[in-house]
């Protein structure tokens, strides 16, 4: 897929990756550069994240002092 850069700096999101990605008007991303890339992340709000890690193991991770700085 390919979109363009208006004249006023303004880009459209396909119409299948917003679908996907279920983004909504007015939804804010984050836009990261990176080895002459864009990377936008959508923002979710806590509600949409609440229950994400439900069932996930904590007995298993190292203890703070054991970590790498």
């Amino acid at each position: 897929m390919q979109t363009t850069i208006s004249t006023k700096y303004q880009v459209v999101i396909p119409k299948p990756v917003r679908k996907r990605l279920n983004l909504k008007p007015k939804q804010k991303l984050t836009v990261i550069e990176k080895d002459k890339m864009l990377i936008l992340i959508p923002h979710s709000s806590l509600e949409e994240l609440r229950g994400i890690a439900a069932g996930a193991k904590t007995d298993d991770y190292r203890e703070k002092k054991d970590r790498f700085r």
